[in-house]
């Protein structure tokens, strides 16, 4: 039986503050800001996914407790540390200037932007440890930490986020096709979160087969998540978001509901959960995925 998504999210929360903890121990002044990122109240879609993806391919029995699942939930670690770092840099004035993150002040208006632009760049490095560590806690081939290490930091780079974050702004307050919006998307939100799904399928040792099916799950309820941010940005609260509705309108971003209209940017959105759905539903063992594309979708509602 596998645990609630609650129950597992305290899991991943509490290995995240354990680890933080002990690897902060001592590195100075950039520890307040880091902790007072990362630990904001999230909702740990990425770390979930990898968890839930391990799972549908058929991960060992062991890690489901104790020192297993500590070691499991670390590798986790890892991309959530990427998306972090995401936001304290896209929040910046030269970026997005957002002051408002996770219901509270942004990195930057809490610690001065020299201060936020540092504190991101050491999550890169915490997050490739956090995998290390983790793969090495579970005893994985040096072969499979190293892959797992290599899909992470492709899909934070140059092809995957950064290209992605980069496109998106060099889109403002232009028109562009459906076409460029998707790459857009792709780069910037649903190769992260494929990412996590590759990484679960790659440290259960699955089939190849297996962890194709789980990177197409992931690049589809990536675009989702990213569609459905799009429209809350549009029709959700600042209260409700954790941070100012409205900045896509303001800052002339392509989205999904500028092109498609929010009727369509919706019909889009569960298209691309039936796309998900139908590329895992081979796999047994995939509750947790279904459960969690089920909430990417039903933000907006």
């Amino acid at each position: 039986m596998t645990r609630d998504l609650p129950e597992l999210r305290a899991a991943i929360d509490a290995e995240l503050e354990g680890w933080l903890s002990e690897t902060l121990r001592g590195t100075g002044p950039i520890a307040e800001p880091i902790r007072y990122a990362v630990l904001a109240k999230g909702k740990r879609i990425r770390p979930l996914l990898f968890v839930g993806a391990w799972e549908a391919a058929g991960g060992v029995a062991g890690p489901r407790s104790g020192n297993g699942a500590r070691a499991l939930h670390r590798v986790a670690l890892g991309p959530e540390l990427v998306h972090t770092y995401s936001l304290i840099h896209d929040d910046l004035p030269c970026m997005d200037d957002d002051d408002l993150r996770r219901g509270r002040p942004t990195v930057h208006v809490r610690y001065g932007e020299r201060a936020a632009v540092m504190t991101g760049a050491a999550l890169l490095p915490l997050a490739m440890r956090a995998v290390a560590e983790g793969a090495a806690d579970l005893k994985l081939p040096d072969p499979v930490a190293s892959r797992l290490i290599g899909v992470l930091t492709e899909a934070a780079g140059s092809d995957g986020m950064v290209g992605g974050q980069l496109l998106d702004l060099l889109a403002e307050k232009k028109r562009v096709s459906f076409e460029t919006l998707e790459r857009i998307h792709l780069g910037k939100t649903a190769r992260l979160i494929a990412a996590c799904c590759t990484m679960g399928g790659v440290a259960a040792r699955a089939p190849e087969e297996t962890v194709d099916r789980l990177t197409r799950f992931g690049i589809a309820i990536g675009l989702a998540f990213q569609t459905v941010d799009d429209i809350l940005d549009v029709t959700g609260s600042s209260s409700r978001m954790g941070k100012i509705g409205g900045r896509d309108e303001a800052l002339g971003k392509a989205t999904t509901p500028s092109i498609l209209g929010l009727e369509g940017a919706r019909a889009r959105a569960e298209e691309l959960g039936r796309e998900a759905l139908g590329a895992i539903s081979p796999l047994a063992g995939t509750d947790r995925l279904r459960e969690i594309g089920r909430l990417v979708l039903e933000r907006d509602r």
